[in-house]
């Protein structure tokens, strides 16, 4: 590729500019082959982002081959919410892992895409995450969307980056956030906005003994910020309550992260302290008895909303709440004091 007349100081800016448009290579997919020694100008290798380029400079871009996918097809039912050339929105069960894992090889949601798209899927992801442009956790249900072309797979994954993707859960949790609990106020991280609105701001990190868990930490990590505001509060005085919950970032575990740090855990969260006993004097037995049995965290992916990154439709797609946590919510809005 030639750079045209003008060009910005930056070699990653130069690029994303001058690129050929039906090359589908977004400016962070740019910057990592930059590093990955993938630029060159005359035969030799640029891989300083910064470094500087004049018009008319011919640079080669050697474009790494999407990597064998080796992952089986299988005959998974889907609930597809939207399907066209480019993407393909699923409404995702609980229980059902995205990508293969050494835990988990089989019976995942790319094994069930492969087999419904067939070569079709976007192979950016690599041999184990092909299409996979964001997660939900196995044991959270609701709206995800996988790229079906390469074109789709760096436009969905530069608004992911950018935050400009909006996400918003449903979680049933432990207690209710109020804006006049002096211990919230008091917690690191924590404030309110208008309307009542709980904002957590921290870093998220690795847990330092436990590497399947992520922990809160002030000095370093990723920048993690989630916003929840109550829906509906369940007994007499509250003792849990129906939020929903909106992403500024899509960190790992980052609502079951942020919400156990304001002490308001998600119900049947079994890693982040989820299944303490609610208060069945405030909720009733029987509210309090489903609330314990229920086995998974109670967290659902109801919305999400982008921009088509082929056509620039503004796009949205909702998933119902699943059998399960609508029952849960009826089992606590059933609840209240119990006489004494």
């Amino acid at each position: 590729m030639s750079i045209r007349p003008d060009p910005p100081a930056r070699l990653d800016k130069a690029l994303a500019r001058d690129v050929p448009e039906e090359a589908a290579l977004s400016r962070s997919r740019l910057t990592r082959l930059i590093a990955e020694g993938a630029v060159s100008r005359a035969g030799r290798v640029i891989d300083d982002p910064c470094a500087r380029v004049a018009e008319g400079e011919v640079l080669e871009i050697a474009v790494p081959a999407p990597e064998r996918v080796e992952t089986a097809a299988e005959a998974i039912a889907l609930d597809i919410l939207h399907e066209d050339d480019d993407l393909i929105v699923v409404d995702k069960p609980a229980g059902l892992v995205v990508h293969p894992a050494p835990g988990t090889p089989h019976g995942t949601l790319v094994n069930a895409l492969l087999h419904h798209c067939g070569d079709t899927l976007s192979g950016v992801g690599g041999a184990r995450r092909p299409g996979i442009v964001h997660r939900l956790d196995k044991d959270t249900s609701g709206v995800i969307v996988a790229a079906k072309s390469d074109r789709a797979h760096h436009g969905l994954a530069e608004q992911f980056a950018a935050h400009s993707a909006q996400r918003r859960y449903l979680a049933v949790v432990q207690g209710c956030p109020d804006p006049a609990d002096p211990r919230l106020r008091g917690l690191r991280g924590i404030s309110f906005e208008a309307g009542g609105v709980l904002r957590i701001a921290t870093g998220l990190a690795r847990h330092r003994t436990d590497r399947q868990r992520q922990a809160v930490i002030f000095e370093g990590g990723r920048h993690a910020v989630t916003r929840a505001r109550v829906v509906e509060p369940f007994g007499t005085p509250p003792a849990a309550a129906l939020v929903e919950c909106r992403l500024e970032t899509g960190r790992t575990h980052q609502i079951r992260v942020h919400l156990a740090h304001a002490g308001h855990g998600l119900v049947g969260d079994p890693v982040y302290g989820g299944r303490r006993r609610l208060s069945a004097r405030a909720l009733g037995e029987a509210a309090a008895a489903a609330a314990a049995a229920f086995p998974r965290q109670a967290l659902h992916a109801a919305t999400l909303a982008f921009c088509h990154p082929v056509s620039g439709a503004q796009m949205a797609f909702e998933a119902p709440l699943p059998a399960d946590m609508a029952a849960l919510i009826t089992a606590l809005r059933g609840g209240g004091r119990e006489s004494a």
